[in-house]
């Protein structure tokens, strides 16, 4: 039987990865996108093709959230506020994007008999003194931005839906998810750094914060991965990777990729990139690793691919070599 899947925030970064599989297992996929920082080309054969329809609204109007829920069986929420940053400039912004919008997933969820939602959460959760590498067992949970505390506010409406109103939910809580169709994060900015100036890389903070990557299709792969084996009525897993890298061998690796070989790499100082930012993360993977399921790229690996990957999308090869 075919499966009617929503995809809050589909024509994203993530979730544009996810749809590409959900489409190939047969599911059909309802995209809700207000496309504010999403691309259509992201899945445009999928709606040229039929196998996706968009449905152009904003998580945040609830009457636009009913319509798109109509007839769904699994929800998947992605969409979110995608620049950690802006929130400390509009304190509101992750309030009204991450919490009130969740609140909008799940109470259309119930009035429409929906039964299972996968949701996007974060390692930023977590706070900054937990252990290394964090298993989901760790708590309290104390985020220190504002981002993280509307993730934990959306696993607590997810976790209540689940024991008021009977729901199935699968928590992921992502490392740092890197890839193909990025459209920011820290390789990212370093690539259109080096486009902008190719002489000298500027880097946030003292280059020794140090987190784990995972590959976004290795992410995507994980999640149905778990949906397919994991069958209580609340699922929480970390997803991420074996290991860590530093900002510092980021910002080796995009330089030598990017062929900007005479590029001086420059600290700003601090032992962090921006308010809010947490210097070192781990996530514990065993509790994955016990589905089955593994990656295939560590965060190096991952980090090469992606700035391989995003060097080609932008064209800066062919810039660079003219």
């Amino acid at each position: 039987m075919t499966m009617r899947a929503l995809v809050t925030g589909g024509a994203g970064f993530i979730g544009s990865h996810l749809i590409d599989r959900l489409v190939a297992r047969g599911d059909h996929v309802v995209v809700l996108d207000n496309l504010s920082s999403g691309h259509l080309s992201f899945i445009q054969e999928h709606l040229d093709n039929g196998n996706a329809t968009l449905v152009q609204a904003d998580i945040t109007q609830f009457d636009e959230v009913m319509v798109a829920m109509k007839g769904i069986d699994c929800v998947y929420h992605l969409a979110a506020n995608p620049d950690i940053r802006l929130g400390t400039r509009i304190t509101d912004t992750d309030l009204k994007q991450g919490t009130l919008a969740t609140y909008n997933i799940v109470e259309a969820m119930r009035l429409n008999n929906v039964g299972t939602i996968a949701f996007a959460s974060s390692s930023v959760v977590y706070g900054e003194d937990a252990p290394l590498p964090t298993p989901e067992s760790h708590g309290p949970c104390m985020p220190i931005s504002l981002y993280g505390a509307s993730k934990q506010a959306g696993e607590g409406l997810i976790s209540s839906w689940v024991g008021t109103f009977g729901i199935k939910a699968y928590i992921f809580r992502f490392a740092n998810i890197i890839g193909t169709r990025g459209t920011h994060g820290v390789i990212f900015d370093f690539i259109h750094k080096l486009k902008k100036d190719p002489s000298r890389l500027e880097v946030l903070g003292n280059g020794l914060q140090e987190k784990s990557y995972m590959e976004v299709g290795d992410c995507a792969d994980a999640i149905l991965h778990v949906m397919s084996c994991s069958n209580d009525s609340l699922n929480l897993y970390n997803l991420g990777s074996h290991d860590t890298a530093s900002v510092r061998r980021i910002a080796e690796i995009v330089v030598e990729t990017t062929g900007c070989h005479d590029a001086n790499i420059e600290y700003t100082g601090g032992d962090r990139g921006w308010a809010g930012d947490i210097p070192r993360a781990m996530l514990g993977i065993e509790k994955m690793l016990s589905t089955g399921f593994d990656v295939r790229y560590n965060s190096e690996e991952a980090i090469r691919h992606t700035a391989l990957a995003l060097i080609e999308e932008i064209g800066l090869n062919t810039e660079m070599n003219s």
